[in-house]
């Protein structure tokens, strides 16, 4: 593989829409493999413009990613600990 289609790749695998739309990321991964195969620049400004369209849909349908914020941590350690308590014996057992 070459440099774009290898990017490409490993992009559409971050975005995790290989399920959602195999055909749409398989476009993209053709289009990259013609960019690394062209041999003029005509060819290959065609091929990078259209790839460039199907990764702005491919971005579209990729999931939300939810990032932790301070609140999701308070709220993890609350459940960890709330989790260690009950796991401690009851007082008399």
């Amino acid at each position: 593989m070459g440099a774009v289609t290898d990017k490409i790749t490993e992009e559409i695998a971050s975005l995790r829409v290989e399920e959602t739309a195999p055909g749409l990321a398989q476009v993209a991964v053709s289009l990259a493999e013609s960019i690394d195969a062209a041999d003029g620049p005509t060819g290959k400004a065609n091929a990078a413009r259209e790839l460039r369209a199907v990764m702005n849909d491919l971005r579209k349908l990729a999931p939300v990613e939810t990032k932790g914020d301070a609140v999701d941590d308070i709220l993890g350690d609350r459940e960890e600990r709330r989790a260690k308590l009950h796991a401690l014996p009851a007082a008399g057992e």
